[in-house]
């Protein structure tokens, strides 16, 4: 008798674990789009087997991808509570974005009207041609429930003429399904008739990866066609970097492609697909300016995605996410996104002069990272990534974009391993690959000086991390540059500089510009940049420059005077804030500003090392 017991037990446990496999508590999303034409749609959430007790359930403030925190919750509306028979539940909105019912039955659901008009990595947007659905600022969830896999339905597909491309998984029927909360909000939907290539890459394992390319444009296939070509090379040369694809969810990675003059523009990558939204004309005319992008998002579906920073796993959806590792998520991606392009072949050595010039100057020519190490400006990301304030930052003193002192870290650590151990960067981040993405192990900035130590030796690792990601020090650059035989120089050697003259004028919550002078005079609208000439003659924001050596002074006219000058000399403003009207000496210093040349360009000839040096840098490694 035990022992029938303890049979129906199991089989019962075996029953249950059947029901959750096949998806029987989905929580599943009816999408429809009933008014199109005015940027909403409809979606009704059924939630079955609701545990006893209140259910609460919310819209996000942040999204994957995304470090700040966005209000998505005041996009919705007209939201009501249901039980499975239709029949009205007392709902209570809790805050602005969390709702509560107090008392259900088995099932709830929860119906709302959605609007969505701005088309980038983060927002959604509905309309006409397409409704492109960024998942956190789309669906609602619920508490407690985040293992649940989730089911899509989405409606009025042959009405607007559109098809489906998402990385969710298919079920047939226009039915998608996601197998728990993180992947189904890791997950954008592009409704659309979009134009579509396909292709199969051999992975390393023998096994074939499909990469698809789902264009939203005003371009005819050939285009797409064409451009899918390039794109493939793109893929091909990260794939070499790390040895292998990563392998991907249902056998598919899918580039989300939205191209239109009225799109915001951005790129955010997922963990099988990515949302890159460029406002252009066309693909036509355009494709090699377009793979910059395409170059860094792929390269997150290894660095990021699954090489994965323990601060963003899990991701929070209720608040920001804060990292201390953006500096080579995002940093390192951005360094080999435009050394991708190089090893291609869409840019020259000669060209690629001006990305690393652009590194460079970011490392060295900004307060940002003079005075804060790469994991400070990581940090700053929750105020940085697409936040929005209406009060004035002070963010270009204190904050250097985690995205360029990452990339440029990237350059000094790749020219030190050439040059001090006959290893690359790719050797680093293959073994980053071993070690933390192929088995999704998620890693702390400590994780990143073990893997340097693995692939150098333990002092390099703990000096390198000591001095240029804990600490403020900068590399070398103009001696490691030498060694590829390119030139680090003043860009405007002997010329005069006063700083960032004037700036953008400041827009009042009520979107009118505030001014504070005429057609004569030069307002200073934000905070002037920490140790440039300006700054120093304490220059800032609410002052108005009335004179530059008596005479009466607009910006292109300081901008002339200044120009007319040598380092060294000295301009007496006039200018007035409320404490009335003062005097200043400015004294104008040689601009900082550094190019990067190749030794041919300055007339000189590099050394067979130095050439081949480059060449080992800058050359294919696709074999």
């Amino acid at each position: 008798m035990m022992k029938n017991l303890l049979l129906i037990t199991a089989a019962c446990l075996l029953a249950s674990a059947s029901i959750a496999q096949t998806g029987q508590n989905a929580i599943s999303y009816s999408v429809s789009f009933p008014n199109v034409i005015h940027h909403e749609a409809e979606i009704v959430m059924t939630i079955p087997q609701v545990p006893a007790g209140p259910l609460k359930v919310r819209m996000s403030r942040s999204s994957p991808g995304r470090y700040a925190t966005h209000e998505f919750g005041k996009n919705i509306y007209n939201v009501k509570a249901t039980d499975g028979n239709n029949k009205p539940l007392v709902l209570n909105q809790l805050e602005g974005d969390v709702y509560q019912v107090p008392v259900h039955g088995s099932t709830v659901k929860i119906s709302y009207t959605l609007f969505g008009n701005w088309t980038d990595g983060t927002y959604t947007s509905i309309e006409p041609s397409h409704a492109h659905l960024m998942m956190p600022a789309s669906f609602m969830w619920a508490y407690g429930m985040d293992n649940r896999p989730a089911k899509f339905k989405f409606n009025d597909l042959d009405k607007n003429g559109w098809k489906v491309a998402t990385q969710l998984k298919p079920e047939g029927n226009n039915v998608y399904s996601a197998r728990d909360l993180q992947y189904m909000m890791d997950s954008p939907v592009e409704l659309s008739a979009y134009k579509e290539v396909k292709w199969t890459v051999k992975n390393t394992d023998g096994k074939d990866e499909i990469i698809k390319l789902s264009t939203h444009s005003d371009d005819d296939q050939s285009v797409i066609e064409g451009f899918a070509e390039k794109v493939k090379k793109v893929v091909l040369e990260e794939k070499a970097v790390f040895g292998e694809l990563p392998t991907y969810d249902y056998g598919t990675y899918v580039f989300l492609h939205d191209v239109h003059p009225s799109t915001a523009g951005d790129g955010m990558e997922h963990r099988n697909s990515t949302v890159i939204v460029q406002p252009i004309d066309k693909v036509s005319g355009n494709e090699v300016r377009l793979l910059g992008t395409f170059a860094h998002e792929y390269f997150h579906s290894w660095n990021v995605e699954r090489i994965r920073p323990k601060t963003l796993e899990p991701f929070n959806f209720e608040h920001a996410n804060m990292s201390n590792e953006l500096w080579c998520a995002e940093g390192f991606t951005q360094y080999y996104g435009g050394l991708v392009l190089t090893r291609a072949g869409f840019d020259t050595p000669e060209e690629y002069t001006r990305t690393i010039a652009g590194l460079v100057n970011t490392v060295l020519n900004t307060p940002g990272a003079k005075y804060y190490t790469p994991v400070q400006a990581s940090r700053y990301a929750v105020f940085a990534d697409a936040g929005v304030s209406v009060d004035q930052l002070n963010s270009g003193n204190i904050f250097t974009s985690y995205y360029t002192y990452g990339g440029a870290t990237a350059l000094a650590l790749d020219l030190r391993l050439r040059s001090e151990f006959n290893l690359t960067l790719d050797d680093f981040m293959r073994q980053l690959w071993l070690t933390h993405g192929k088995t999704e192990k998620s890693y702390t900035v400590a994780d990143l000086q073990a893997v340097l130590a693995k692939v150098t030796n333990p002092a390099f690792a703990a000096d390198f991390f000591k001095r240029y990601i804990n600490g403020i020090e900068k590399n070398d650059y103009q001696q490691l540059l030498a060694k590829a035989g390119f030139i680090l120089r003043k860009a405007q050697a002997g010329k005069a500089w006063a700083g960032r003259i004037g700036a953008v004028p400041r827009r009042g919550s009520s979107g009118q510009t505030n001014t504070t002078a005429g057609a004569t005079g030069i307002p200073i609208t934000s905070p002037t940049t920490k140790d440039t000439p300006l700054y120093k003659a304490g220059i800032d924001a609410g002052d108005v420059i009335l004179k530059a050596d008596g005479t009466a002074i607009d910006a292109a006219g300081l901008t002339a005077a200044v120009a007319a000058k040598n380092p060294g000399d000295k301009i007496v403003l006039t200018y007035k804030n409320r404490t009335g009207e003062h005097e200043t000496t400015l004294t104008l210093e040689e601009n900082p500003t550094l190019e990067v040349v190749t030794f041919e360009k300055a007339g000189k000839e590099p050394t067979k090392q130095q050439q081949d040096f480059r060449n080992s840098w800058l050359s294919s490694k696709v074999k």
